[in-house]
This record gives structure tokens, sequence and C-alpha cells, in this order.
């Protein structure tokens, strides 16, 4: 098999659970405006922006020699659980012969999801294969971590543009590790650089701390949301976001209670406003914002595919929570017409709206 994927934040995890179980990866390239003119082509009109995006990743990476596709299916009622049926059906009627592995969440149906295991385990040992699953949770889990890292103190940083740099070096050790004990030395090695940048010290009382929440592929992948964490680092600004995708491991693969408490805790306190699940992350938005605000974060953005339904649901709570708590959100719409430049003065207002509101309330004291 020569296996591709879905392009989401940091493509090096899912490249490394494949080739360590001895599959050709196909690697797709990042989404450029090549992707995105191929998926808007390709997709109907109605379609998500992600379904689009991710349709043409996978049309670049067919193009690479991919045979198979490797997905996972949708959270809750929402069309992203269509995604893999949708896209198959379009890169058919294309001509593409392609098969499509689409893993649903495994509580949903235990049988498809072993069934989709088996084939990606292939001729290696049930050992391996825990082995192997177990190195590629490590490295997602120490990838966030680090990255959590530079999304703080890359706020501060006195050469700008340090942080990015090694970051991006530091993901490339990431993508040669082949065990466990390898993903605890480039943790070491990576947080020992880290600290050895040097940032520029800026009062408590004046800084900035944002939350980004949303649907997941907008909040996690960079290179459509406008790299928004490193625009509002490059401003000064800490951020974190509200998907990381070893918290999505978590609470959708591992059938453990004790791994899936925060994500409780999160949809707990989104319950004021939405009671049950209504599909995408909607009910996670809200409470996500609601779990910043408690941790003392100055404000939050809301990314939102056009188009998205859960989100739009989201966004109408948003103005409730922003009356009701004098709290500053900004929401975002993500598309193929979406233009940077409007986007920069929106967050530019957005954060002189921010400053204006803590100055207040220094002189208030």
């Amino acid at each position: 098999m020569k296996i591709t994927f879905p392009y989401m934040g940091s493509p090096y995890m899912y490249e490394k659970l494949f080739s360590l179980l001895g599959h050709e990866v196909i690697t797709p390239p990042r989404p450029s405006q090549r992707t995105i003119n191929y998926g808007v082509k390709y997709s109907p009109e109605f379609a998500c922006f992600p379904l689009k995006i991710i349709l043409g990743t996978y049309l670049e990476a067919l193009e690479l020699g991919a045979d198979t596709i490797v997905t996972s299916g949708g959270n809750g009622p929402c069309r992203a659980g269509y995604y893999g049926e949708a896209q198959k059906k379009i890169l058919q009627n294309m001509g593409y012969d392609v098969e499509f592995i689409i893993f649903d969440e495994p509580k949903r149906d235990w049988k498809s999801f072993l069934e989709n295991v088996k084939k990606i385990k292939g001729n290696n040992s049930w050992r391996r294969v825990i082995k192997t699953v177990k190195t590629v949770y490590d490295m997602a889990k120490s990838m966030d971590k680090v990255e959590k890292i530079v999304e703080t103190k890359r706020a501060y940083e006195c050469n700008k543009g340090e942080f990015t740099k090694v970051w991006r070096e530091i993901t490339e050790e990431y993508r040669k590790i082949e065990s466990s004990e390898d993903v605890k030395r480039v943790e070491k090695k990576a947080i020992e650089r880290l600290n050895s940048i040097k940032i520029c010290e800026v009062p408590e009382e004046e800084k900035i701390k944002i939350g980004i929440v949303g649907e997941i592929y907008v909040v996690m992948e960079p290179s459509i949301n406008a790299n928004i964490e490193e625009v509002l680092n490059s401003y000064g600004a800490e951020v974190e976001r509200s998907h990381y995708i070893s918290e999505w491991i978590d609470f959708n693969l591992i059938p453990l209670p004790s791994y899936k408490e925060k994500e409780h805790e999160i949809l707990k306190k989104a319950e004021k406003y939405i009671e049950i699940i209504i599909g995408g992350h909607a009910k996670q938005s809200v409470g996500a914002i609601i779990d910043f605000m408690e941790r003392g974060f100055d404000g939050v953005i809301h990314l939102k595919p056009f188009g998205c339904l859960p989100e739009l649901v989201s966004q109408s709570v948003i103005d409730k929570i922003m009356r009701e708590y004098d709290y500053p959100i900004l929401s975002l719409s993500v598309d193929e017409q979406m233009a940077i430049a409007n986007v920069l003065t929106r967050i530019e207002a957005f954060l002189d709206v921010i400053k204006l509101k803590k100055h207040r309330k220094r002189i208030a004291r």
C-alpha cells in the first residue's frame, strides 16, 4: 500500500505511524493555493471548507502515487461524518482507483474499527503494532507539549523568527524518531533549546493571553487559518488552542475514562448554553471559551469554516457570552475567499480592545 492521509497540523505523526509499520508513505504537500483551487474545483459548492481542502490534499497525494487514503470519520451529527464517503465518491467519479480506510470512533462500530486496524497491521505482529502505536502516541503527546511552550514563549522573543526557526528544526528531529526512548531524548533537547532562546521580559500585567477555539481542522491547520498562532505571537500575545491532536486521541480513541476527564470537563462547562452534542465541535468550542475565561485568558478567537452548521450555532451562543461576561471574543469565518489583510486588521483591532480593557482595569484599581 502507498498510504496517504489528510494534512492537519504536523503530518509527521501520521507519517511515522505508517512508516514504522513498513508501509510506503506518501506525505501530502502542505496545503497551498493550488490545494485550495483543486479542492474547490471538484467539491460541491455547499460543502464545508475542510472537505474541500482535504480533497485537494488527496488529489495532490494521488498525483505523487498514493493508492490508499487513511482518515478518520466524523464525530456526532455533523457533515464531517460523511467526508470520507463523499470524497471517495468524488474521486471514483474522477476515475481514481483508490482505497479508503475510514476510522470512526471504536465505540460506534468495534467490528469495522478492528477490520481497519488489521488492514493497517499487515504482516506485523500485534506486539510490533502495540509498540508502534505507543511510540506514535508518545510522539504526539511530546510534540503538543513542546509546541505549547513555543506558543507561549514566542510572544516575547527578542529576535523575531527565532522560535519558529527552532521549532521547525525540532519537528524534523521528531520525524527521525524510531522509539519512545527517542521521543524522550528529542523532547529533552527541544526544551533545552527553547529555554536557551533570549526572550524580552514583559511586566505580568501587560501580558496578553488568547485562546483559539472552533472547528478542529481550521484551528489546527495554520496554512488555511492565516497562520494565526504565529501572527498573534508576533503581536506579543500568548496563544493556546482548544484542540491538540494528542487530546483528540485521548477522547476519541482510548477507551479509558481517565483519558477523557478533560474533554468531559470542557463539555460540562458548555451545558448552560448547549445541552447536547449537536455535531462537530460546537459544544467543545463554547466550553473551551468558558474554560479560557476562567483560567484568566484575556480573550478568545473563534474560527469557523464558512458553512459549518455546528459552529454557526456556537457563534450565536458566543454573542450571549460576550454580553453576559463582557468578554472579548472575535469570530472569524475561514474559507477560500478569506483575505489575509482583512484578518490581520481585525486581529490588530481585537488586540487593541483587549489592551484598552486591561489598561482601564489597572487604572480603576
